[in-house]
């Protein structure tokens, strides 16, 4: 199995960390983590995520201006939205948002879906 990357774009650092610890259980082999659309962008340029992780409301803006910056330089990568916020992401595929406080499991099936999606 390759190795796989995934950039988590979240804020506040304990949820960051939690995720990452998450991913990692699940094979991921290395992350990057980003608070702001500007320092997403900037990791995900360094090295494509294979999947990311964003909250919706982070330091300057949100998850989903941040992950359109992303795909507008990348191209379409798989996402999974990790918040409190759900309807504040109004039509996103349900399927691939994990609402706060996260469940292992529903973070699981969410990327899993995510990535059979791209």
């Amino acid at each position: 199995m390759r190795p796989r990357h995934a950039l988590i774009i979240e804020d506040e650092i304990l949820i960051a960390m939690e995720i990452e610890e998450l991913l990692k259980e699940q094979g991921f082999t290395t992350v990057a983590i980003a608070e702001s659309p500007l320092e997403a962008l900037d990791c995900a340029l360094k090295r494509k995520p294979d999947l990311i992780t964003a909250d919706y409301r982070i330091v300057g803006g949100t998850g989903v201006e941040a992950v359109s910056m992303i795909m507008a330089h990348l191209g379409p990568i798989p996402v999974v939205y990790v918040t409190g916020h759900v309807k504040a992401l109004g039509d996103q595929d349900k399927d691939m948002v994990v609402q706060k406080p996260i469940l292992p499991r529903a973070l699981a099936g969410a990327w899993q879906h995510a990535l059979q999606a791209a």
